[in-house]
């Protein structure tokens, strides 16, 4: 890996603390509470404040940034900010991050832009950044990841009222010794695109099986290619962070690549947080502990991204 390598330096966290009990409605939804457990994974789902936009996410996430880095983190230093959402602020213009940009008084030599992806945004998002400082001489960038899905999710829906939850993340990305930016594997299948879309009342609809059977077959595939690229094996990593779509997905694809399946979804209590999922999760992992992690975001696209970060 290149010298001055691009790193995840620190990740702001916010979850909104508003929580929609799976437990309580699995009966309207004549829901088994065992497949709620075994299938889905998920048994609370984070809401936003009805006045909250994406915008304002990431500031609460940037929040915790500012908290956990402290003087380290100036913002007249910043290059670049992202924010990866399909949930803008108002009609999505202008640009959610240049409004996060107007709210934290950045310089205007901080260029802005924002990402239209889903699951696999904050690691495709990655590649971006990357690309961009290394393309521009930049040197400091940090990512937010805010997809607030309440705002199209039917709560009488229970193919998608279950699972999905808000919240949003800020990562620090600039040079230096931790969690170096490894090599990626990204695809779409573009074809199956309408399993995940809303519908024309912007109601989100999902077609499960299909979903389901999109990531079984692809993505224990980008994962062994991810490894292929950075020269490693499945022994090498650390962990794995994939992002948990549900329990049922997250369990086969672990068992088509021959590793253990985790006791429970690390999103149970919030749910499926879209782009913020797979930071969400590495918020949580010890570094000194996880120094190789093999982190894969897959679903709306269909696409997937995955890539190697080492310490």
């Amino acid at each position: 890996m290149e010298n001055n390598a691009f790193s995840i330096q620190e990740i702001g966290t916010y979850v909104p603390p508003t929580r929609v009990s799976n437990m309580d409605r699995i009966a309207a939804f004549d829901y088994a509470e065992d497949a709620l457990r075994d299938k889905i994974g998920i048994l609370a789902t984070a809401r936003k404040a009805p006045d909250m936009q994406c915008s304002d996410l990431c500031l609460n996430a940037w929040q915790d940034l500012v908290t956990k880095l402290g003087d380290r983190l100036d913002p007249q230093n910043l290059d670049l900010i992202v924010v990866v959402t399909q949930h803008p602020d108002g009609f999505g213009l202008p640009h959610t991050s240049a409004i996060v940009h107007g709210k934290l008084g950045l310089p205007k030599s901080c260029f802005a832009f924002d990402i239209s992806l889903g699951c696999s945004g904050f690691v495709a998002a990655l590649a971006t950044v990357k690309g961009y400082l290394s393309a521009t001489g930049g040197r400091r960038a940090v990512l937010f990841t805010a997809d607030p899905y309440s705002a199209s999710v039917s709560e009488e829906d229970k193919n998608t009222a279950m699972i999905f939850g808000d919240a949003a993340t800020a990562t620090l990305i600039e040079p230096g010794p931790s969690w170096k930016i490894g090599a990626f594997d990204m695809g779409t299948d573009g074809k199956t695109a309408s399993a995940l879309q809303r519908d024309s009342a912007g109601i989100l609809r999902m077609n499960g099986r299909a979903v389901f059977n999109f990531c079984a077959l692809n993505v224990p595939k980008s994962i062994d290619a991810t490894l292929e690229k950075n020269g490693l094996t499945k022994t090498d990593i650390d962990a794995f962070l994939l992002h948990p779509g549900s329990k049922y997905i997250v369990d086969t694809i672990c068992a088509r690549i021959n590793i253990t399946p985790p006791a429970a979804l690390p999103c149970q209590h919030y749910g499926n947080a879209i782009s913020s999922s797979v930071p969400l999760m590495l918020a949580d992992t010890d570094r000194r502990v996880a120094k190789t992690v093999l982190i894969s975001g897959f679903g709306v696209g269909l696409g997937w991204a995955s890539c190697i970060l080492t310490s």
